[in-house]
């Protein structure tokens, strides 16, 4: 049975709110990683099983490498610490009847079990849900895949950068087409990845909740392709009540002008003006008497029949004075508005700074690794950041003698077997 179920430890019991949960985890790359990153940073007690020699593959994703590790000694990427920290590695052979047994044997122990190979893969390795259900029957078992278990597409391969083209994010992300610069555009970063994690971590918890009351375990099929898909949001909503399929727009808003970037006498700031109040106000603060009485951009349906007027008066009014001195002002009148900042400018923020963004961890071999921190903020539970992402096998050992209980003499024969 699961130690959840068979412990009954309180949430709270040592500040960590998924102190009693424990994780086997199968995935790699970032999806997967990036939802048992979460539960790690909450507590949870993650076993990352990776492939002797090997690794997660986006260990080799570099550079850019961890700093702080001789030129000669092996290094991470970068990119593979961003989604690893708080977990144990275990390298572990599947493809071996010894690295089967012992990945079933830490699944009885184990509280949730995630995967993300294609379809079928683990079944030949009885690793696939019905055959670790055997084992416990109390296990959530959490597969993502670029499709889903089901349908025509099921067994297709693919990375985020498909999912973002076909899933509609590329058709809404960039500049309009017929502007300099137009055309379809991914998000700067592995969007659908990121967020089935993070609805991998809901459902988990979800699942983990409903085992408290019931007992039951259950099977999560997560699919990159429905996350991008519910990530459209209102654009969905917009496109099934009108018809009208939605376009790129660049930095503007369909719904809301001015919303959008505007150039300033040195570069560029962002205002965001949601209602009739705030457009008073940013008007106020032009010093521009026609805009407010301008009846074309009196209401925010009005602002948005004529958005390419009012942009154009909004661009030459604000070539006047520098990003800085607008901010300033704008901010002291309660116009909503910020800076364009890059990441050194993003951690160089004052708020950034008081809300403890920044994360340095140091491996024991000396990497150090900056990352940012997890923006849950709870405060009877808060995330902690106990273990920085691990070298490759480090905690092998740990692992086998203390949940299986293997003895040296075991664990060496399991070594000069190749299964782990």
């Amino acid at each position: 049975m699961s130690k959840l179920k068979d412990e009954g430890l309180p949430a709270s019991s040592d500040n960590k709110a998924l102190s009693n949960i424990r994780v086997l985890d199968l995935s790699r790359i970032l999806a997967g990683p990036w939802c048992t990153q979460n539960l790690a940073d909450l507590g949870a007690e993650v076993i990352k099983i990776e492939r002797p020699d090997v690794g997660d593959d986006t260990r080799q994703w570099g550079p850019p490498w961890l700093p702080g590790v001789d030129e000669h000694q092996s290094s991470d990427s970068s990119y593979y610490s961003a989604a690893n920290r708080g977990k144990k590695s275990v390298t572990v052979d599947i493809t071996t009847v010894s690295g089967q047994n012992l990945v079933r044997a830490l699944a009885r122990s184990s509280d949730v079990f995630i995967e993300n190979f294609k379809v079928g893969n683990l079944k030949k390795y009885g690793l696939d849900y019905e055959s670790i259900k055997k084992e416990n029957p109390a296990i959530i078992y959490c597969s993502i895949t670029g499709f889903g278990q089901t349908g025509p597409y099921a067994h297709r391969p693919g990375y985020d950068f498909v999912f973002q083209g076909m899933g509609g994010m590329m058709s809404i992300t960039g500049e309009r087409d017929d502007l300099p610069g137009g055309g379809p555009q991914k998000v700067g970063i592995a969007l659908a990845d990121i967020m089935t994690g993070m609805y991998a971590s809901i459902a988990i918890l979800a699942a983990v909740n409903h085992r408290t009351k019931s007992g039951e375990g259950q099977y999560i099929d997560m699919s990159l392709l429905d996350c991008i898909v519910a990530l459209g949001s209102n654009q969905v909503t917009g496109y099934f009540a009108s018809g009208n399929i939605p376009k790129r727009m660049g930095n503007a808003h369909m719904s809301l002008v001015p919303y959008g970037v505007y150039p300033s006498q040195d570069g560029h700031i962002i205002l965001a003006v949601g209602n009739d109040d705030q457009w008073q106000r940013l008007c106020k603060v032009l010093g521009d008497e026609t805009l407010v009485k301008d009846v074309r951009f009196t209401r925010v349906t009005d602002r948005i029949v004529n958005r390419t007027e009012l942009d154009k008066a909004l661009n030459a009014g604000l070539s006047a004075k520098t990003s800085a001195t607008w901010l300033r002002e704008f901010e002291a009148n309660g116009v909503p508005c910020g800076p364009i900042n890059n990441y050194r400018e993003v951690f160089e923020n004052e708020q950034v700074i008081h809300r403890g963004l920044k994360l340095e961890l140091e491996r024991d071999d000396g990497a150090r690794v900056g990352c940012a921190a997890s923006p849950l903020r709870l405060t009877t539970t808060p995330p902690s950041y106990e273990l920085p992402p691990p070298r490759l096998g480090q905690h092998t050992d740990e692992v086998l003698k203390t949940a299986l209980n293997l003895s040296d003499a075991e664990i060496a024969v399991l070594k000069n077997s190749g299964a782990i």
